[in-house]
């Protein structure tokens, strides 16, 4: 798969969101580095223990800190760097039920093999034209996590979280999650507000409306058709 172009072909804020998003995605958690002080953590630590919230800062560190051990690794074997954003995507993320809210409409009675092959194609997509920008993810950028709301009687909850960018600058980037045996994943993630389940329904809405899903699951692959995760 062909990766994006350079970002110095990209406006400056088109590429934080690009990275945001990349993050989000690909990595779901990778952003949410923790910006509490030592006491503060070891409160948090005690008090989100076992909750979606933990997940977010516990993930967030350990990828991040990859990032930066690796990033001169990742930047000279783009194959290392796509094997860890699959490793980490595929344990936090749950991209079948995700995939089926995409497909919205077009998924109703689709075979849980249909919607798995779509999940996997878009998947893999996204990581070929956004996992790069990991690259240049400046881990010293903060997100503080703000809130942790549970929905439908606690089936799903929202954690809020802050991305804090050098002259004060913030962003909100939220993450829905659901239980899934003993874990919590994310499904959806919304930057600035903007969910990235709601943007892609609207944009294959059009290709679904015309071909099956196992078609435009090939069209994703052979690249054909390319899921735009901007902002």
């Amino acid at each position: 798969m062909k990766r994006s172009q350079s970002a110095a072909r990209v406006s400056p804020r088109r590429l934080i969101n690009q990275t945001l998003v990349a993050a989000a995605i690909a990595t779901t958690l990778v952003l949410a580095v923790p910006s509490l002080s030592h006491a503060q953590a070891a409160v948090a630590g005690a008090t989100l223990r076992n909750t979606p919230s933990a997940q977010v800062l516990d993930n967030s560190t350990r990828i991040v800190a990859t990032l930066e051990k690796r990033r001169d690794e990742f930047k000279k074997n783009p194959a290392a760097l796509d094997k860890f954003i699959s490793s980490e995507f595929n344990q936090m993320f749950d991209r079948d039920y995700a995939a089926r809210l995409v497909l919205g409409r077009h998924g109703r009675g689709a075979s849980d093999a249909d919607v798995k092959d779509f999940a996997d194609a878009l998947a893999d997509s996204l990581m070929a034209r956004y996992g790069s920008a990991l690259i240049n993810f400046d881990t010293g950028l903060k997100v503080r996590v703000k809130s942790e709301t549970p929905l439908r009687n606690g089936a799903i909850v929202k954690v809020s979280s802050e991305f804090l960018r050098a002259g004060g600058q913030t962003t909100p980037v939220d993450y829905l999650m659901r239980k899934t045996g003993t874990k919590w994943q994310v499904f959806d993630v919304m930057v600035e507000g903007v969910s990235f389940v709601q943007t892609f329904r609207s944009q294959f809405d059009a290709p679904l409306s015309t071909k099956s899903i196992k078609q435009v699951a090939a069209d994703l692959r052979a690249g054909r058709v390319q899921p735009d995760a901007k902002q």
